[in-house]
């Protein structure tokens, strides 16, 4: 497999909404590296969900390319569905059918045997915890249960690069631990290449290698988290000092790197590029002006912090998927399933 599991260049797509065209992606540009888990972040309506439609090629781009797991997307489109599996937010597991009968079905839809189908299914429930549920039908499992069969679901054909629309949303906290560290293990024992949308930003803080936020149907940020929060946010600090508060105010703005000081009563606050060593520079800036700190805290950046830099507003629970509706219930899997083998 290439270096890059996706390169997506000047991708675009619009709609029509009435009589107003919507423009939900504008020449989007980025790269998915092999082997990483890549967040793909922004408010409700940003395009992240018509961006993977697009590299899952289940809508057609107005214009622009990309190359899917070493495919082209627009002269290629099967190849790239043979290479990745795609679980949406909605999942698209059969209520009424077992377990089982829903690993087995999707085995087969994608050219395994009987033999190997079964073989599958058995697998897959080991390594997704399934093993006892195999013949419950699926409306009988928790949310977390039902979320486990769905992304098996999409890995049945053993994809080189796997899609994740919202794969928590709604599920309780030890469910998506689970889930989280199921995700970790096919990055780290598969090899897999995962790419995640998600409104929970400690999800993708925890969880992605690299993540982009778009907004408005553009990118307006991309590299890891801990870069993202370094560069856009920096670190909260907050002393509260016994004496003269004007004199620690200046000694404070006098050191390099101190941005947006204020001072509020014996209080003050402002924010810095990270540095392990803030607090004993703070300690020794107000020694030398014979102020004494009374209370220092530090505050890191979240991931939350950088959203609200960068699009200017504060994620929002998981929604609706943006863009018209589509066979989002289906995986992509699915979608390109041929003929049944014998």
């Amino acid at each position: 497999m290439p270096d890059h599991a996706i390169e997506a260049r000047r991708l675009a797509r619009s709609f029509v909404a009435g009589e107003q065209k919507v423009e939900a992606v504008r020449g989007i540009e980025f790269a998915v590296r092999t082997g990483e888990i890549f967040g793909f972040l922004g408010p409700n309506g940003a395009g992240k969900t018509t961006t993977m439609r697009m590299l899952g090629t289940l809508l057609r781009p107005d214009s622009g390319s990309a190359t899917v797991a070493g495919h082209d997307l627009l002269a290629d489109p099967a190849a790239v569905r043979r290479d990745i599996g795609y679980v949406a937010q909605q999942g698209g597991a059969d209520p009424s059918a077992t377990v089982r009968q829903e690993l087995v079905l999707q085995s087969r839809l994608n050219r395994l045997s009987k033999q190997e189908a079964a073989a599958r299914a058995e697998e897959l429930s080991r390594i997704f915890g399934l093993t006892e549920l195999l013949d419950r039908p699926g409306a009988t499992l928790s949310g977390g249960q039902r979320r486990r069969l769905e992304i098996a679901l999409g890995l049945v054909h053993r994809p080189k690069l796997l899609f994740l629309d919202e794969p928590t949303a709604g599920l309780d906290p030890p469910s998506r631990a689970l889930l989280w560290q199921q995700i970790r293990r096919l990055r780290d024992e598969e090899g897999l290449t995962l790419f995640l949308t998600t409104h929970y930003l400690d999800e993708a803080d925890s969880l992605c290698d690299r993540v982009l936020i778009l907004d408005k149907g553009q990118v307006v940020a991309e590299d890891t988290p801990e870069s993202l929060k370094a560069k856009v946010a920096g670190d909260i600090v907050t002393v509260r000092v016994s004496g003269n508060a004007e004199e620690a105010r200046a000694a404070l703005a006098a050191q390099r790197g101190v941005h947006q000081l204020t001072l509020t009563g014996t209080s003050l606050r402002f924010s810095a590029v990270h540095d392990e060593a803030v607090i004993p520079k703070v300690v020794r800036a107000l020694d030398a002006v014979g102020v004494d700190p009374t209370f220092v805290e530090v505050t890191r950046p979240t991931l939350d912090d950088v959203f609200l830099a960068v699009t200017g507003e504060r994620p929002a629970e998981p929604a609706e998927p943006d863009g018209p509706a589509a066979d989002d219930h289906l995986s992509t899997a699915r979608v390109a399933s041929g003929a049944v083998p014998e």
